[in-house]
């Protein structure tokens, strides 16, 4: 069997006193899209910097193609990171900059191709995530979902074998996440691309994903299919899947209404 295009093996983080991750072991294959679900705070972005080699951890190891690239080489992490794109939850555009530039920054930035090869990749890039005519326009011209789709162009300018998604989906509405769910199959079948998607929206992960993770307090209660993971009788699985409320926090802004129910003379 082919190894894992990402590896995640006892991978340990830690901030002061506050353990993040707590030996988290998580294995992506080649060609496959994985959903990476969780709360607020239960280490997701976490574990995705890690994968992309922006952080070091505490102890446990990130395999990327079988590389460690916590003890590779600068010059082969370098290597590994050309073929990882990251679409960030932001997009992380230029704003100074025209989309097409914004494009075609990798380009100019990694590659000896010529200027005129340059402009027909990028224009190739924009057109595949229905942004063929926007290229001169700015930044902030553009809608929220057609932004989100500028940064997936800009991510794959270097045709990468892995695409890593941090929340794809944030605030937009639905047809537009929809359409972003969409094009996110469709890197799959074009280019047969291991994608991982962090996320906390559940309709978006259902669609895409091959298999659902899922981060509790940094350890993983979940890695299986979607239908396994949507049958799940974990009390914490169940109470994501069914949007029910921490009772201590349901408790407390109960009391907090109550208080300034009781400050303006209200009865309830």
């Amino acid at each position: 069997m082919a190894d894992p295009a990402i590896s995640v093996e006892s991978l340990t983080v830690q901030y002061g006193d506050h353990r993040v991750l707590d030996g988290v072991s998580l294995n992506i294959e080649t060609g496959e899209v994985m959903a990476l679900l969780g709360g607020s705070g239960s280490g997701k972005s976490t574990l995705l910097r890690h994968i992309i080699g922006l952080e070091r951890p505490l102890s446990g190891t990130v395999r990327v193609r079988g590389v460690d690239i916590n003890r590779c080489s600068a010059s082969e992490l370098k290597r590994i990171r050309r073929t990882m794109g990251v679409a960030f939850q932001e997009c992380a555009l230029f704003n100074a900059m025209s989309i097409e530039d914004n494009v075609a920054l990798p380009l100019h930035e990694l590659t000896n191709l010529a200027d005129p090869v340059i402009r027909i990749m990028t224009y190739m890039k924009l057109a595949a995530v229905g942004l063929g005519e926007a290229g001169k326009r700015m930044p902030q011209e553009l809608s929220g979902g057609m932004k989100k789709r500028a940064a997936v162009a800009r991510a794959t300018a270097l045709d990468p074998e892995i695409m890593v998604f941090d929340e794809p989906s944030a605030g937009l509405d639905p047809i537009v996440a929809a359409g972003l769910d969409e094009l996110i199959l469709l890197l799959k079948r074009a280019f047969h691309m291991t994608i991982l998607v962090v996320t906390h929206e559940l309709p978006s992960a259902f669609r895409v994903a091959d298999r659902v993770a899922m981060l509790y307090q940094g350890s993983l209660i979940a890695v299986d299919t979607k239908d396994a993971f949507r049958a799940s009788t974990h009390p914490r699985i169940r109470q994501f899947l069914d949007r029910v409320a921490d009772p201590i926090e349901s408790h407390a802004a109960e009391d907090h209404l109550r208080a300034l129910a009781g400050m303006a003379g209200v009865k309830v």
